[in-house]
């Protein structure tokens, strides 16, 4: 099996560009998706070398690779990770305040706050009386979600 390198991103890729392509799929955490070097296998065996530039965060979806007869997306696995539903807007600054204080990542879901599901964590809520639930949801750290390669 030849391994593909991916050291830079495509800048643009239109619909029309990948129609007839079959789609391939390289699922990665949050963690992956923003370091982003290492070996990989996709969800149909190809091997990549992902070398990407040092600051670069790959977005869910974001197309990697193109090739005759294929491409490569991203998807955002799902990963373990505490929910929490603040009272309201005043308690969940506060959250965001100690969850950041810690230089732990935060993520929006709706109305609710996600962290990695980190023993760290688990200890600052039930100190705080926190009410929080372990589940396993996409984990889009806020501060990552628009960045673009340049």
């Amino acid at each position: 099996m030849q391994t593909i390198p991916i050291q830079s991103l495509i800048a643009h890729t239109h619909a029309a560009d990948l129609q007839g392509r079959e789609c391939d799929v390289l699922t990665l955490t949050s963690e992956q998706r923003r370091w982003v070097r290492g070996l990989f296998v996709t969800a149909n065996g190809r091997e990549v070398a992902l070398s990407l530039p040092t600051g670069t965060v790959l977005q869910p979806e974001q197309i990697l690779w193109v090739e005759d007869g294929w491409y490569l997306q991203v998807k955002a696995a799902p990963e373990p990770v505490l929910r929490i539903a603040p009272s309201d807007g005043k308690h969940a600054v506060r959250i965001a305040f100690e969850v950041g204080n810690r230089h732990f990542p935060l993520a929006i879901d709706g109305d609710t706050l996600l962290v990695p599901d980190d023993p760290a964590m688990v200890q600052l809520f039930d100190r705080l009386g926190v009410v929080w639930e372990r589940t396993s949801a996409v984990f889009q750290p806020v501060g990552q979600a628009h960045r673009h390669a340049h």
